[in-house]
């Protein structure tokens, strides 16, 4: 049952990953948590595990469940986490547009869906997060289609932040590095300054606490990676490949 008096964290992709363990340790903190996903499974863990945890089964790629789900939320979030997304690699540089198509669908269209859909629930003082990757900030081998999908949810949270200013809404774009978590596990190549998915939610949380417009971690790497980003492309190109050890 939820608490009258607590506020309310709505978390999309909360059946695994960073969007789990935010779900789980804001629960942890007293705040009533919607946590949103597909795995209906894993979302009647979560509600078992913490009684103030509600859940939504949905597929953010398709508008009208998306619409059917965050319409009309009672008690309303004030806090608004979207963090679903989808990892999928381009080997060898031969475009795949099925792929490409894909990963655009799920972290670009899904996450204007879930905009939406809440859109006409934000009040003054709501803050809107968005979970993006700090591979926006520099072009990384094999993302020809994460990467693009990143650098558009990042340019989405900037002009949001821009166009939600008049309506007092608040929006943090997010941009973690490495994180242990089922996507990074299927992964074949290194991953400098990896952090644990408890690392991650730490650094998110705390940042949303402190209202930061934008929160970047592991703090190390994230910083490399930005300042390698305001380099020539030619020295960016030559650099990347050491820092992740690309044959």
């Amino acid at each position: 049952m939820f608490e009258i008096n607590h506020q309310t964290v709505l978390v999309t992709g909360a059946t695994s990953g960073i969007g789990q363990q935010v779900a789980q340790d804001y629960a942890k903190k007293g705040w009533n948590v919607v946590a949103c996903g597909r795995n209906q499974a894993k979302l009647a863990e979560l509600a078992l595990k913490f009684p103030n945890i509600a859940t939504l089964a949905f597929d953010i790629t398709d508008a009208k469940a998306c619409r059917e789900a965050l319409s009309g939320l009672e008690p309303c979030p004030t806090l608004w986490v979207l963090n679903a997304g989808d990892c999928e690699y381009i080997d060898d540089g031969v475009m795949d547009a099925a792929l490409f198509r894909r990963v655009i669908t799920v972290n670009v269209i899904g996450l204007s869906n879930c905009i939406e859909a809440i859109q006409d629930q934000f009040t003054a003082g709501h803050r809107l997060a968005i979970v993006g990757s700090i591979s926006s900030e520099l072009a990384l081998p094999r993302a020809e289609a994460y990467g693009a999908s990143k650098a558009a949810v990042k340019y989405l949270a900037h002009t949001l932040r821009m166009d939600l200013a008049a309506k007092q809404v608040h929006v943090s774009a997010i941009f973690p590095g490495f994180v242990e978590t089922p996507l990074t596990d299927k992964n074949n190549f290194a991953m400098p300054m990896i952090i644990s998915v408890e690392q991650a939610s730490k650094s998110l949380i705390d940042g949303l606490s402190k209202g930061k417009s934008n929160l970047y971690f592991p703090r190390r790497f994230t910083s490399i990676i930005r300042l390698l980003g305001t380099l020539p492309y030619s020295w960016q190109h030559a650099l990347i490949g050491r820092l992740l050890k690309q044959p």
